[in-house]
Formats: C-alpha cells, sequence, structure tokens
C-alpha cells in the first residue's frame, strides 16, 4: 500500500499550496477555484489517510517488495464478471442523470429512473438466474 499512500498523500503537499497561490494570482476576488483546490486537498487527505491506516492493518504485497518475485503475486486477485451488461447501462443512465444535471431537473429525473434499476440489477445479478450462488 505505500505507492498509494505516498501517491495520496503527495497530492496534499501539492493541492493545498496551489490553492492559496491561486488565490494570491486571483487576488482573492475568485473563491470557487480556491475553494475547489482546498477541498481537492483535504480529499487526497482523507484517501492518504485511510489508506495510511489499511496499510498498517494488512500483510505487505508482493507490489510492496522490490525484491519479490513475479510469481509471488500469483493466485485469485478477486471476482470479475465477465459477462454483465449492467455496467454498461449503469454508465448510459449516470451520463444521462449527470447531463441533466447541466440541462434541466426533468432529464436528471430521467437518469436517476434509469440508473436505479441498472444500479439494484447489477448488485443482485449474481443472485437469481443462471449464476446465482
Amino acid at each position: 500500500m505505500k505507492p498509494e499512500t505516498w501517491l495520496f498523500s503527495g497530492g496534499i503537499l501539492f493541492f493545498i499550496p496551489v490553492a492559496f497561490v491561486y488565490g494570491m494570482l486571483t487576488r482573492w476576488d475568485e473563491w470557487v477555484g480556491f475553494i475547489a483546490l482546498l477541498l481537492t486537498g483535504g480529499l487526497a487527505l482523507l484517501v492518504g489517510t485511510y489508506l495510511t491506516i489499511t496499510a498498517r492493518r494488512i500483510d505487505e504485497r508482493p507490489e510492496d517488495n522490490p525484491r519479490a518475485d513475479v510469481s509471488e503475486g500469483a493466485g485469485e486477485q478477486g471476482f470479475f464478471s465477465p459477462h454483465s451488461w449492467w455496467p454498461l447501462y449503469l454508465a448510459a443512465g449516470g451520463a444521462i442523470t449527470f447531463f441533466g444535471v447541466a440541462v434541466g431537473w426533468w432529464l436528471w429525473l430521467i437518469g436517476v429512473v434509469i440508473s436505479v434499476p441498472m444500479i439494484v440489477g447489477w448488485v443482485f445479478e449474481y443472485y437469481k438466474g443462471e449464476h446465482a450462488h
């Protein structure tokens, strides 16, 4: 977890100072960019802290050891559904939803109506039918 921890912790060291430089360059007339950069630094702080705590709880991974062999990372990495169409439809519903935020509430509502069944379908995909567990 060390590379991920350093990556996000480095975001704190970048975004917070850049926020203040941005504020000074705009003479504090434009607050949206300043606040957005501060919040981005805060997000990096949250993720970096989570990864630091998680790295203390788990054993060292082969990716963290510079002398590790490729075969040490062999084995099951997780379960990934190779045939699922739900993510594609959910992405379309999400795109309509976020586009609706810019266009109007009626399009946002259509996107939500499309997205919610797609989320439910993806979550419960393996609870019924041919691939039920």
